[in-house]
């Protein structure tokens, strides 16, 4: 009996000490977001593009100063809030698409609502024919780049013809002191309807896997995030298929990507309504190194993924009560704020005492 005594007081010192040892363990925590921007356009137009399709350009000439501004105001809002909950602070990173150009992402973090957070930017321009792009947003003292570079998506359409849409764009870079990789991606539309331009994202999804594939070449074992408008949920082919994204972190390997947004679309959420349909369009994704099924968080690890959907973001009455309040509606600024919601993660590791 006093040896059964004696066990037991042992095993129960041990679960206490190894309680206090977590307890007492401290964390940093950094957020990663994506936001399409809707139509982010300047005032200005550029024969070179056919950007005078774009909502902004379609007003009378009188009411665009004053939409473009609201529109940044708004941008700078959300991005100014999304995480701050748990970080205190924007996004260490956030990846943006429907961009006209860099002058508009400087105007955008020009903001005061973000102007403090000395945000760096990542852009080229694409060769998309209206001239929207896609960006990385970073906060300098997070996030050091080291690498970037685009790569383009060569489509043709039925008739043979080049079919220009947005590049892809990969950046390396330090967050705090680990490398990572993001690829920041807005795929082909569903114009012309979701099965005919199909091959066109599971082009895109195969241009993902040879940039992944490219980066092994030099980093063993990667550790990427994959964000963006993707224009296909997480259960279409393109992430099914090409990607062979997993949606169980039980299930994964080394060389799979874990889309945490999976569970999110099967749950009924969603980041954009069109057409009565509801849509999880916007995802990160990440490579098997950036996830833990141990709560292993001695280097950098996905803690939550999100959506940003507060109220003021959300239609509250109309034909639209409850899909996300976009910026347009035909060439009229609504005074919204995006046609999609914002995706985010939090990445979370042990600070070492």
């Amino acid at each position: 009996m006093k040896l059964f005594r004696l066990i037991t007081l042992t095993f129960l010192f041990i679960g206490i000490t190894a309680f206090g040892q977590q307890k007492d363990k401290k964390f940093q925590i950094r957020t990663v977001a994506f936001y399409n921007l809707e139509n982010l356009f300047d005032t200005i137009n550029d024969p070179k593009k056919l950007d005078e399709r774009s909502p902004i350009m379609e007003m009378k000439a009188k009411n665009r100063a004053k939409a473009y501004w609201s529109k940044i105001d708004n941008m700078a809002k959300v991005i100014s809030e999304i995480g701050v909950e748990k970080t205190k602070t924007s996004p260490a990173i956030i990846g943006v698409c429907e961009v006209e150009n860099r002058l508009v992402l400087e105007d955008l973090i020009a903001h005061e609502l973000l102007k403090k957070k000395h945000y760096g930017i990542i852009h080229y321009d694409s060769p998309d024919e209206r001239g929207i792009d896609v960006a990385l947003l970073y906060q300098k003292r997070y996030f050091k780049p080291i690498d970037h570079k685009p790569y383009e998506l060569e489509l043709v359409n039925s008739n043979g013809k080049r079919n220009d849409t947005r590049d892809q764009l990969l950046v390396t870079g330090m967050l705090d002191d680990e490398i990572i990789h993001l690829i920041v991606n807005h795929w082909p539309s569903r114009s012309g309807g979701e099965q005919r331009s199909r091959p066109g994202r599971e082009k895109a999804a195969a241009l993902n896997i040879k940039i992944i594939e490219d980066l092994k070449e030099q980093y063993p074992n990667p550790k990427v995030i994959i964000m963006g408008d993707f224009n296909d949920d997480p259960i279409n082919l393109s992430f099914k298929k090409v990607l062979k994204a997993k949606g169980k972190k039980l299930t994964l390997k080394e060389s799979d990507i874990y889309n945490p947004m999976e569970d999110m679309f099967r749950r009924g959420l969603n980041t954009l309504g069109y057409r009565d349909n509801i849509n999880l369009f916007d995802q990160i994704l990440l490579t098997f190194p950036l996830v833990t099924t141990t709560k292993d968080y001695t280097n950098y690890k996905l803690y939550k993924a999100n959506i940003f959907n507060p109220r003021y973001m959300t239609n509250k009455k109309g034909r639209y009560k409850g899909y996300s309040f976009r910026s347009w509606s035909g060439n009229q600024f609504t005074g919204g704020y995006s046609d999609h919601y914002p995706v985010y993660i939090y990445l979370l590791k042990e600070k070492m005492q």
